[in-house]
């Protein structure tokens, strides 16, 4: 017998959570409202990740079990699936941001204003939240540059930590502050707060000027090369996240696989220590109360692109194609 749906309060808010014991993670024994619990716990650090951003779903609305497998363009099946567009349904409170894909279809978006949306989107069984570098009031000038350090496969966490190591170094060259995350997997997120006066091309350029010269401070680790089967070094700085329509999962996202582990964000001085496997669904809520959120001063400083825009123009780089 399904379980009684539950009412929660959620700021101003009351969310419907239905079937709150159906399992989603059932190798660790949580259910749909552990997960909605856990949103609520970090909810000021999830909420900073996603405020006002366009936001595609990721929703595994059967939960994370073995075999389970999300839904592609290509295929058009799977137990779970990206939404992109507004659900039907939705309360009227869930604010939206009107986009514009590569191929020049439109959507609106979810913008997540409150905690109550993320609630109402984790009780749809969403565990991944896929956040725009950008703000619905400009969709066209991101307002962050992403930085992701990409392991090739067999490569473990221990060799992206020092290529993190040597952006953070690069960009306080540059002035610049970062703040890193994990993904919940084997890489790292570099974030960095910029002022939003570029273009999605100009990004990309930029996260290529910063790789190529990751590359060569660091050329046993580090590789720009985009086709995979010519890559020969562990780390590739993917600097085709800054497309349009190419997402991160933010902060305090779970990935769904059978540990429920979170991307977490850190202190630049926990980086060495830091393991993955250490974030997950029943420790971050500890975490997050002791610590509050390292990503807490990450809009406070916008920075310029320029002093990155200047190293492409000395290399000659142009802005790589959308792929």
């Amino acid at each position: 017998m399904a379980t009684a749906a539950e009412e929660i309060q959620v700021g101003e808010r009351l969310v419907r959570v239905s079937s709150p014991d159906k399992p989603y993670f059932p190798e660790r024994g949580l259910t749909k409202l552990d997960v909605v619990r856990y949103f609520l716990a970090v909810g000021d650090g999830i909420l900073r990740a996603l405020r006002d951003r366009p936001t595609m779903l990721e929703r595994w609305p059967r939960g994370v079990f073995e075999g389970a497998t999300i839904a592609t363009r290509q295929t058009n099946r799977g137990d779970a699936f990206y939404q992109k567009r507004l659900p039907a349904g939705a309360p009227e409170w869930v604010r939206t941001a009107h986009i514009t894909f590569p191929s020049g279809r439109t959507a609106d978006e979810v913008a997540p204003s409150e905690l109550a949306v993320v609630i109402w989107a984790a009780n749809l069984g969403t565990l991944r939240f896929h956040p725009w570098p950008v703000s619905a009031g400009d969709v066209e000038r991101p307002d962050q540059l992403r930085i992701d350090l990409d392991p090739m496969p067999g490569v473990g966490f221990e060799q992206v930590v020092p290529v993190a190591r040597e952006v953070r170094a690069f960009l306080a060259e540059l002035g610049m502050t970062g703040y890193p995350k994990t993904t919940g997997g084997r890489g790292l997120h570099v974030y960095l707060s910029i002022e939003p006066r570029w273009s999605f091309g100009e990004c990309r350029r930029a996260v290529l000027a910063l790789g190529r010269e990751m590359q060569r401070r660091l050329p046993e680790l580090v590789t720009t090369t985009w086709w995979r089967e010519q890559r020969d070094r562990p780390v590739f700085v993917d600097y085709n996240q800054m497309s349009r329509d190419h997402t991160m999962a933010s902060a305090y996202s779970i990935r769904p696989t059978p540990r429920a582990l979170v991307s977490a964000p850190l202190d630049w001085a926990e980086l060495d220590d830091a393991r993955p496997e250490d974030f997950d669904v029943l420790t971050v809520p500890a975490r997050f109360a002791e610590r509050g959120d390292p990503h807490a001063g990450l809009d406070s400083d916008r920075h310029s692109l320029e002093p990155l825009l200047e190293l492409a123009d000395r290399e000659g780089l142009e802005a790589p194609p959308e792929r």
